[in-house]
């Protein structure tokens, strides 16, 4: 009984899976087979005509079968097998069975009459008889062998075409089934749950309300209001669509179905929206549940705007089909359509409408506070020093967003265990920002001591120009290490968390990112190619500020953004065109000259920093407010309101001990 149970909880014995492959391997065993019998059943061995003709006239043929007029068997007689004359054949292996001996006869005509003056000149009695024998197996080899290949090849290609082996749609019968894996109470897989969700409050609550529809469908109803039908979560990728939908999974005591918009293009016309029918008439059967769509817009995009055009179209009649599906099924059978997509605005507007999609849930880059909480539940899974705070590590990752986050976190991970160091510390995750946003450092990049004078001086006229401008970000670290591609040094800032931005600082910042071609000007009186990304960034912010933002006074409060800004479908008249672009020049150039001008005023300050970065390589904030003073602009951060505290309660506990 012990054993039987022990059997039932392991599962019992492992049955073979048996497929169409076992039968080619069957019929080509058995073909290898007869092969080897029919070889090792031949035991006869040839002789030639003059062989044949001595053993006649010694009396020892029994008889000879002339099979199919081409070959003579012979059969000798038991006296002669049993005489020892022929040591070739062993004493005893008489048979009437298998022949002796064999030979070919040539042409049948002269066989015989061979055999006729064999018998006239020496007296002998030959037994000469004719047989035909047919070799059954070669033929039926022959035609059954190929068809079995070309069955076989035919099967690969029709399994390779439908998507794989396994699963739903893995046979060319069921191409047109959802490839939707189901979660369920039997198939859990999902261990994300929305504690491992932070930085995303907002979202959360709203996600979190659409399981309480189908938990407790009656405390909305019971007041005449009706489940959504659709939720789509829009953002910029990495902050966190997909790990909100696994929460969901994982929380939801309901069926999840989740599937890849990809998923339903295939290259069969009508197998898209086959699999959008297949995959709701499973949801109503395991209604009520949830339908997750991953990137909805690689089905969702537009109608009438693609290459192909009109009802032919695969990808629009799959989207026609969950258009159809989606306003289809009646509300009380509790299915909410889930759906995330970084890219909301070539979305058809049909499938946007409510009574589809009735909520559009907006995740946005996450804020001091949500960066703060993404790192703590980030290094709960890493072990770190006393040293870590998760309120330091968000300051220092301005406009990162989630993905980005648990990159900085994996990456100070493996550079601590590259070190072999025993917990992760404060330098190990400098380091990993440091690579997230320079790139990977150039240890063997050589550079001349004449060029990499030129890249310290203009590194410390950004680092100068932002210590002195009052709008400009705080600076964090500066450096002259080769980074990337193309990055020989870059200096790092710390902006603040604002949402909307005035004229003054826009100009700062356009002045602090002057300041590297600025410095070069003033030290050396020549320009390099270094400063190619920072006029980029200026003529960008330029352009932005006079025809999007409406910040000129000659252009006036107008905005394009949005419009079409070619060449054949301006927005503008040539004449506002010429404006744009001599305002634009004239804004760029008064911002050089004003970085030069603070640059001039400040060259000690300049010298000391391009010294000093020189000889070290980095420098640190609090190595540039001993090289020159404290930034007179600058408000303090928390963490040096954090230090500072920390600080004051040490003198106050050394006062009390």
């Amino acid at each position: 009984m012990e054993n039987e149970n022990n059997k039932k909880e392991n599962g019992g014995p492992k049955k073979l899976n048996f497929n169409s492959y076992w039968i080619y391997g069957i019929i080509i065993l058995v073909l290898i087979a007869i092969q080897m019998i029919t070889a090792m059943s031949i035991q006869t061995k040839d002789i030639s005509q003059s062989q044949f003709e001595k053993i006649a006239i010694a009396g020892d043929v029994k008889k000879v079968v002339v099979v199919n007029k081409s070959i003579a068997n012979i059969y000798l007689t038991e006296d002669a097998v049993d005489s020892g004359r022929y040591p070739d054949i062993a004493e005893g292996k008489f048979s009437e069975l298998h022949p002796h001996y064999k030979y070919e006869i040539g042409e049948i005509s002269y066989f015989y009459d061979r055999v006729q003056s064999l018998k006239d000149k020496n007296n002998v009695n030959l037994d000469i008889r004719a047989d035909t024998q047919t070799n059954w197996y070669a033929p039926l080899i022959g035609w059954i062998l190929p068809f079995v290949l070309l069955i076989g090849l035919w099967l690969f290609i029709m399994k390779r075409m439908s998507g794989g082996g396994g699963g739903p749609g893995g046979q060319i019968f069921n191409i047109g089934k959802s490839k939707a894996t189901l979660f369920d109470n039997t198939n859990a897989k999902v261990n994300v749950t929305f504690a491992d969700v932070a930085g995303l409050d907002e979202a959360k609550e709203e996600v979190m309300e659409v399981v309480d529809f189908l938990k407790n469908p009656k405390k909305y109803t019971s007041l005449g209001g009706k489940i959504p039908k659709g939720v789509l979560l829009v953002g910029l990728p990495g902050t966190g669509k997909t790990l909100l939908a696994k929460a969901v999974a994982g929380e939801a005591a309901v069926p999840f179905f989740s599937i890849s918009g990809s998923d339903f293009v295939e290259m069969f016309v009508g197998v898209g929206a086959s699999r959008v029918r297949d995959l709701f008439k499973q949801a109503r059967e395991k209604a009520p549940c949830i339908v997750f769509i991953d990137e909805i817009d690689a089905i969702g995009r537009a109608r009438g705007k693609g290459a192909v055009q009109g009802g032919n179209d695969e990808r629009e009649n799959t989207l026609n089909q969950l258009l159809v599906e989606m306003d289809g099924f009646s509300t009380d059978k509790g299915v909410i359509l889930m759906a995330a997509t970084n890219r909301p605005d070539i979305l058809d507007g049909a499938l946007l409408r409510p009574g589809r999609f009735d909520r559009q849930i907006g995740i946005d880059r996450p804020d001091l506070q949500g960066r703060e909480a993404i790192f703590k539940v980030h290094l709960k899974n890493i072990k770190t020093g006393p040293d870590m705070e998760a309120d330091t590590l968000a300051e220092m990752t301005p406009g990162f967003a989630g993905a980005e986050i648990a990159n900085v976190c994996n990456e100070a991970a493996l550079i601590a265990a590259r070190r072999n160091k025993k917990a992760v510390d404060m330098d190990d995750f400098n380091y990993a920002l440091d690579r997230v946003i320079g790139g990977l450092e150039k240890k063997n990049k050589l550079i001349s001591p004449s060029e990499k004078k030129i890249i310290a001086y203009h590194e410390a006229g950004h680092a100068i120009c932002g210590w002195f401008l009052e709008h400009a970000s705080p600076l964090v670290k500066v450096t002259i290490v080769p980074r990337g591609v193309g990055t020989l040094g870059y200096a790092q800032y710390l902006p603040k968390e604002e949402y909307i931005t005035r004229t003054e600082a826009l100009l700062d910042r356009m002045c602090m990112t002057m300041g590297g071609r600025a410095a070069e000007r003033i030290v050396f009186d020549k320009i390099s190619t270094g400063a190619q990304s920072d006029l980029d960034q200026v003529t960008k912010m330029a352009y932005s500020m006079i025809a999007v933002y409406g910040m000129n006074e000659k252009v006036g409060n107008v905005s394009f953004h949005g419009m079409s800004q070619d060449q054949f479908n301006k927005p503008y008249s040539d004449d506002t065109a010429t404006i744009i672009d001599q305002e634009v020049r004239l804004m760029i150039d008064n911002e050089y000259l004003r970085a030069q001008k603070l640059l001039s005023e400040k060259r000690e300050e300049l010298n000391a920093l391009a010294n000093a970065l020189l000889e070290n390589e980095v420098l640190l904030k609090s190595d540039v407010e001993r090289l020159i003073g404290k930034r007179p602009y600058g408000e303090p951060s928390r963490m040096e309101l954090k230090a500072q505290a920390k600080v004051n309660a040490e003198a106050e506990n050394n006062k009390e001990s």
